[in-house]
């Protein structure tokens, strides 16, 4: 018996679905603008109306905060599959470029979420740390990293490429270019060469 498009459950799917098109378009908009993009254009390019975008998300906080949750989340699943990379040096490095790309779309993504009463089981830095902690100690455990490098130095390296390259023409073929050279200095040292 086909479901009633009219039924709790259809109506909770519908309202899933309308809530990852908003968080998707709203990532766009912040990477193109940063987050203090349009919520009208949020809505347009989402295909839904203003009042769906302020039934999920009431605040302009709320809306950043999910789109922030929904590419963290991402990060961290990248890095789980990561995990199992036949070369651990070169999966850090894959993972290294994910969150250097990631800050190149965040566009200021953080400082906007700040003073903002957030979920407190959620902590983006912390969720980073992690992923970013195992893939180094496997990195570590091959050989393919300098033991003495820290989980602090190897996120320290992403903001600071991102940081040095956010205003400026191309960023992310810039900001790729960067963790190229930085690459082959981590994975280089640990070789001794």
């Amino acid at each position: 018996m086909a479901e009633n498009p009219g039924s709790p459950a259809r109506r909770r799917a519908d309202a899933r679905r309308n809530r990852d098109k908003l968080i998707a378009a709203a990532s766009d908009v912040i990477a193109e603008t940063g987050p203090a993009g349009s919520l009208e254009e949020i809505a347009r390019r989402a295909g839904v109306g203003s009042a769906t975008l302020h039934r999920h998300f009431p605040r302009r906080a709320d809306l950043l905060e999910a789109v922030l949750r929904d590419r963290v989340q991402a990060l961290c699943a990248r890095a789980d599959d990561l995990l199992t990379a036949p070369n651990a040096g070169t999966a850090l490095v894959t993972w290294l470029r994910a969150v250097v790309a990631h800050a190149a779309t965040a566009r200021g993504l953080g400082p906007a979420l700040t003073g903002y009463d957030a979920d407190p089981g959620f902590s983006p830095h912390t969720l980073i740390r992690e992923a970013a902690r195992l893939l180094l100690a496997r990195a570590h455990q091959e050989g393919s990293v300098d033991p003495g490098v820290t989980v602090d130095e190897v996120l320290h390296l992403a903001n600071g490429i991102s940081l040095a390259t956010e205003s400026l023409p191309d960023p992310a073929r810039r900001a790729d270019r960067l963790v190229a050279l930085v690459a082959d200095g981590l994975l280089r040292r640990a070789t001794g060469q």
